[in-house]
């Protein structure tokens, strides 16, 4: 598929996510984003589309939630006329150890990380049908896509995360006649968080075949790159320097 003139959809539009909507835009397509809590950073993405001379729109929605969900889509169909690509990268991140775990951490990492997944791409299918195909990219995590969890602190957020992947090879299947592709980012080390210190930093690089960071580049690489094949479905790519060699 070409990007030239195509309508994509991405949940979450701040660091890596406006990065991604960027590169697509270069590309040319039109890019919506979607936030729950980081409208400035939203908004700064649809700047940077509108740009490079393509449309560009930030909607509110909470996908962890059906309607939500099916609003968002409804909305971006209905603005650009079409949908083709639909990036679901929307997804929370942070450790909360197993014993202090409540059943509402537990929710809504479920929620975001993985039934966003489905409630999205099933509100986007339909209208992918209409114009005989479409392209769904999913996010999954390194060490998921390895099968091995390696940190503590993660066991909601690694289920969930695993279950991206299952959900894509699924869908690839379920989809594929309708020639919508669907397959799966998995990144590594790409952005350090912002409170990671130095030393922290440097070894993280160490323990990286390529010794160091990716940057958020190199997610918009596989992401056009999966978008852009006609025939990779069901994949799972791992973007993480190596790590998973080791």
């Amino acid at each position: 598929m070409t990007l030239t003139n195509r309508v994509v959809l991405i949940t979450g539009g701040k660091r890596i996510g406006q990065v991604v909507a960027r590169e697509l835009a270069v590309q040319g397509a039109d890019v919506a984003v979607s936030y729950r809590g980081s409208k400035d950073e939203a908004d700064a993405t649809v700047a940077e589309v509108a740009d490079l001379g393509r449309r560009s729109i930030a909607l509110a929605a909470d996908v962890g939630r059906a309607s939500d969900c099916q609003a968002l889509v409804d909305r971006v169909a209905a603005e650009f006329g079409r949908l083709d690509v639909l990036v679901n990268m929307a997804s929370i991140y942070g450790a909360t150890d197993f014993d202090a775990m409540t059943d509402g951490d537990w929710q809504r990492n479920i929620d975001v990380n993985l039934r966003s997944v489905f409630l999205c791409s099933r509100a986007a299918v339909p209208y992918m049908r209409r114009q005989g195909g479409g392209r769904i990219v999913n996010f999954a995590d390194w060490l998921a896509r390895s099968g091995r969890p390696a940190y503590k602190g993660f066991v909601a957020y690694y289920t969930a995360k695993a279950g991206v992947i299952a959900l894509t090879e699924a869908l690839a299947l379920e989809l594929a006649r309708d020639q919508i592709l669907v397959n799966a980012v998995a990144p590594g080390p790409i952005l350090p968080p912002p409170d990671l210190g130095a030393a922290e930093l440097e070894e993280v690089a160490r323990a990286t075949p390529v010794g160091r960071w990716g940057g958020a580049a190199e997610i918009a690489k596989a992401v056009r790159a999966v978008i852009e094949s006609d025939f990779i479905t069901g994949e799972t790519i791992r973007v993480d320097g190596g790590r998973h060699v080791q």
